[in-house]
């Protein structure tokens, strides 16, 4: 966020083409970018998207929030066009915390930016490349047991720790069932993934980044639950493709998963829930899914939640709005 606009400023100035509009993401130091390229997007629309933001982001232990970033992120978000949210609950979450950063400095508060930038902010959700899971079969029709599936970073704001403190008390009362460990192993590793190789090795059916999308497509097919212990996230990719091709959802109700899934899913009658509240709601609600008690939603009815996200059907919303902005 310090560097990125002296590198895109060395980049932009190579393309020698006319730039009709600049869709920035919220990693981007944007006042310093349009001032290096200074005057050449003066009159050029500017989007920025809010992949996510400095404001609320997790901490990790014994770190302290660097409000350097957050300014960096309300400057951008000042000087942008138009600002684009992945969830309503990302907006809301941001416009809360907003007041509470100014609070930090002694003068010149200027409370009046936070309804300039709610005004130029609409919720945009992603588009998703689904249409290409079409190609490979469900294969959990052959999981001899419950096939657990995490597909995500293995970072620390995913929360893996209560993940596996849940995995763990289920695997004490015996109840079977076998893993897929996907997701971007490239930073630093938490222990809760050494020491369930260690503990679950058998039934780890793959350990660590798939790079191969047909591979990875293979996996999800074969997938019965796809578990999110997520402390923060704003729209998570992974877990909606994960749905997509056929694993359960179990998810936390805090975070951006109500707007996203239809109320009819949240917790259906004759299907096991979809949304859940506290640790042991999760624990409780894999037990009876493992063992029967209740049943996964069917594939058409997971595929129903997120196929109006494809891209061949979220297409138009975001060329309407570029052609509206040039």
């Amino acid at each position: 966020m310090h560097g990125d606009s002296v590198t895109l400023t060395e980049m932009t100035n190579k393309v020698e083409e006319d730039i009709d509009l600049l869709l920035t993401s919220s990693m981007t130091n944007l006042p310093a970018f349009m001032a290096l390229t200074n005057p050449r997007f003066a009159h050029t629309p500017v989007i920025m998207y809010m992949h996510e933001n400095q404001f609320t982001r997790p901490i990790p232990d014994g770190e302290k929030r660097d409000l350097t970033y957050c300014y960096i992120n309300y400057l951008s978000m000042l000087v942008a066009d138009k600002l684009l949210f992945s969830s309503q609950f990302h907006l809301d979450d941001l416009m809360e915390a907003l007041p509470g950063f100014l609070d930090n400095f002694p003068d010149g508060k200027q409370h009046g930016t936070v309804d300039k930038i709610r005004e130029k902010s609409i919720v945009m959700h992603p588009g998703l490349d689904l249409k290409s899971f079409d190609k490979q079969p469900d294969t959990r029709s052959e999981n001899e047991t419950p096939v657990i599936v995490w597909n995500q970073r293995w970072q620390f704001d995913r929360n893996p720790a209560m993940f596996f403190r849940v995995l763990n008390r289920l695997n004490d009362i015996d109840l079977k069932f076998d893993l897929i460990l996907a997701g971007d192993t490239q930073h630093e590793k938490p222990e809760e993934f050494e020491k369930a190789w260690q503990r679950y090795g058998q039934q780890i059916t793959h350990f660590g980044y798939v790079d191969d999308k047909e591979n990875y497509s293979k996996l999800l097919h074969s997938g019965d639950i796809v578990v999110s212990t997520a402390s923060y996230e704003f729209f998570c990719v992974a877990i909606m493709e994960a749905i997509y091709c056929g694993c359960h959802p179990l998810v936390p109700k805090s975070l951006h998963y109500p707007e996203l899934i239809p109320k009819s899913l949240h917790d259906p009658l004759l299907h096991a829930p979809v949304l859940y509240e506290t640790e042991d709601d999760l624990f409780h609600y894999l037990k009876d899914l493992l063992t029967g008690n209740t049943k996964s939603l069917p594939k058409n009815s997971l595929q129903n939640i997120n196929s109006h996200l494809d891209w061949s059907k979220r297409i138009k919303a975001f060329d309407t709005l570029f052609e509206e902005m040039v």
